[in-house]
């Protein structure tokens, strides 16, 4: 993995964006998310989104819309913003010290969906774009987290998100995949935030694909075993990132046909509630999104909208022996080959 930042501003620059990167990217981030607002109506329905927008005084705004008190969906947020501005915060020159000097540009969708079924996983998409002078990358990712969950949805979900991966390198998946299960970590409880899926970023076509903060986690050992890949252009990391983005309603839409007319009763509810402090913890404490998004002036009520509408804690919680919680922590809160799981394979 590269750290020093004369050699990313070369790789950076060798494939400069087109002249309409950002019209592109931005027409895209609002057509996915206008077609996954709409489908998750349909499905729904009964719950409509509510449009909030948005200026941010610095520079650029974006459009909030969150359904509540849905059929299915006890609260989903599905939200574009388009941003810019002369001073980039701390936590992307941690990472980027050469995009420092430049003014920056950022756009992107971001989703969080959470179901009134604990049948029904919660999920997580982002996908986004960023500019600072020559420096330019994708990011993104979408991750599945089930409270009740099955070996056969996660999956589904896996293998429709390696399909995608798959379209446009062999090793996008291989990597991926361990940089999501490395990304959404809580280390203060040891355990995943759910069964995984898809996650990558600062990718701008040139060296190694995983470019994260773990050069001995598995994630950099593969890649680094794999070495750089070919050089692949701004319109090619564009084409893959909006496979991704189309490939999310076709990987999560039959769990939730398939889950939420399932009956549950008060231990499946409080489970769930107990399960969703999880997602408020990696929310407020690792998620880079959250993080930029106040460091940058962002609104808070946009930023914040991937929180759960009812949550609760739980002091010193035990799942009881052989139970079906007990199932959750000790298989799917670990990562698991959930791409070649066939209902003859057992996952340990």
């Amino acid at each position: 993995m590269l750290t020093n930042s004369l050699h990313r501003q070369t790789e950076s620059s060798k494939s400069l964006p087109p002249a309409d990167a950002k019209a592109r990217v931005s027409q895209f981030m609002k057509q996915l998310q206008d077609k996954i607002a709409q489908t998750l109506e349909d499905v729904d329905g009964v719950g409509k989104f509510q449009q909030d927008s948005w200026e941010r005084p610095e520079g650029g705004g974006g459009r909030s819309r969150v359904m509540r008190e849905g059929a299915i969906f006890e609260q989903a947020g599905v939200g574009f913003s388009e941003v810019w501005g002369e001073h980039l915060p701390p936590s992307i020159l941690t990472q980027r010290p050469d995009a420092e000097g430049h003014r920056w540009y950022a756009t992107g969708t971001s989703m969080v969906l959470h179901p009134r079924n604990p049948y029904v996983p919660t999920v997580h998409l982002n996908y986004r774009y960023f500019e600072a002078g020559p420096v330019w990358w994708f990011g993104g990712g979408a991750d599945l987290t089930p409270y009740y969950p099955f070996a056969e949805d996660a999956a589904h979900f896996h293998q429709t998100i390696k399909g995608a991966c798959d379209k446009h390198h062999s090793e996008y998946y291989q990597v991926f995949k361990r940089w999501c299960d490395e990304y959404f970590y809580l280390k203060h409880r040891g355990e995943t935030r759910g069964v995984g899926g898809l996650f990558f970023d600062y990718q701008h076509g040139e060296g190694e694909l995983y470019r994260g903060p773990h050069p001995d986690g598995e994630a950099a050992i593969y890649s680094n075993q794999l070495g750089a890949p070919e050089s692949r252009s701004w319109e090619e990391l564009f084409t893959f990132v909006q496979e991704c983005g189309n490939a999310f309603l076709p990987s999560y839409v039959p769990i939730v046909e398939r889950r939420h007319n399932t009956e549950y009763g008060d231990r499946q509810r409080n489970f769930q509630l107990y399960r969703r402090g999880r997602y408020v913890e990696f929310n407020l404490v690792y998620d880079r999104g959250t993080i930029f998004g106040l460091q940058t002036n962002g609104r808070t009520e946009s930023i914040l909208m991937s929180l759960p509408p009812l949550v609760r804690w739980e002091y010193g919680y035990q799942p009881e022996p052989n139970s079906p919680e007990a199932q959750l922590y000790e298989t799917f809160l670990k990562p698991q080959d959930w791409a070649n799981w066939t209902p003859n394979h057992s996952v340990e």
